[in-house]
């Protein structure tokens, strides 16, 4: 065995197990999957053992050595990350680059705002953005590829917990509202009423889907969830034809553009009102300034939504 494995082909690697395919790999990488095939032969040739058991048709299977070697170069990748923090703290250099990751209506309708009132300064690191959903995002805050990463929670026990691996900051509770179609001329729909339409929310074991049980137990309903996408924007649409009540962030409604063809379905008094939380996530350490106000900006962002609510 080599005393120190390649770099290059340990990233390859850590791509395959994320991905579980030669071929997402590849294209996450930007190679073409005979190269991130040849990547993990070296890798097995200087290891001097089988890493990956490679099945026609299936996604791949890391053997135990696989396993061991995945958790090791994730230490190695973190303490990486962390070491170019401290140094780029010694040198005290400028900043050239963040890279800030954030889930969709995040980025259209909470970041855009802000990014567009940072600009005209003409001062500080460029901002790279990428939209990613926060269980793809928080390896990438640990691994270094991203900087800062907006978050939600919807539940309290959902990722990311309290941990070393990185600082949360709370930017705020996002609202849920339960809404419907508009119908002109009519009273707003109950909740009751609701009960005998369709429902739209992500799949079974999504944050929102797990969400929508845990607060339907609560009232002792069971709402018949027929249609299920992870696009917040589908669900929109599905409501605004009339095929569907759903609940949606109060982000992705609460500009003009988005409430028109929307209503808020009336709920029975003493009802809990529902919510996401919305984090800020980034690794330990100091925080370069611009950070600070990114959190800063988006947590008086996230304040004016709630106030202002869903008319």
């Amino acid at each position: 065995m080599k005393p120190q494995p390649d770099l290059k082909l340990l990233s390859t690697f850590m791509a395959v197990v994320n991905r579980g395919s030669m071929a997402e790999a590849a294209a996450a990488l930007g190679y073409v999957p005979s190269a991130v095939s040849q990547h993990i032969a070296a890798l097995e040739r200087d290891m001097g053992i089988e890493l990956v058991i490679r099945r026609p048709g299936s996604r791949l299977i890391l053997t135990a050595a696989g396993r061991s070697l995945a958790q090791a170069t994730e230490t190695l990748f973190d303490a990486t990350a962390r070491f170019q923090d401290a140094a780029n703290g010694i040198s005290n250099r400028e900043i050239a680059e963040l890279c800030v990751g954030a889930y969709p209506s995040a980025m259209s309708h909470l970041l855009a705002g802000i990014l567009s009132a940072l600009k005209p300064r003409g001062h500080g690191p460029r901002i790279r953005l990428i939209i990613v959903e926060t269980d793809k995002g928080l390896p990438k805050v640990k691994s270094g590829d991203l900087d800062l990463l907006i978050a939600y929670r919807y539940l309290p026990e959902d990722p990311p917990a309290a941990s070393g691996e990185w600082t949360i900051t709370s930017l705020g509770h996002e609202p849920l509202v339960l809404v419907a179609g508009t119908r002109p001329g009519r009273r707003p729909l109950e909740l009751a009423e609701c009960l005998e339409m369709e429902w739209t929310s992500g799949h079974a074991h999504s944050p929102d889907r797990r969400l929508l049980h845990r607060w339907a137990g609560e009232l002792g309903i069971s709402p018949d969830v027929t249609l299920e996408t992870e696009d917040l924007h589908s669900m929109l649409a599905m409501i605004r034809a009339g095929l569907a009540v759903g609940l949606m962030p109060a982000t992705l409604i609460s500009a003009e553009s988005d409430r028109s063809g929307v209503e808020r379905v009336v709920l029975p008094p003493g009802v809990t009102p529902l919510h996401r939380e919305v984090l800020a996530v980034s690794r330990p350490g100091t925080r370069p300034p611009v950070i600070n106000e990114l959190v800063t900006l988006l947590i008086e962002a996230l304040e004016s939504v709630r106030l202002r609510g869903v008319e």
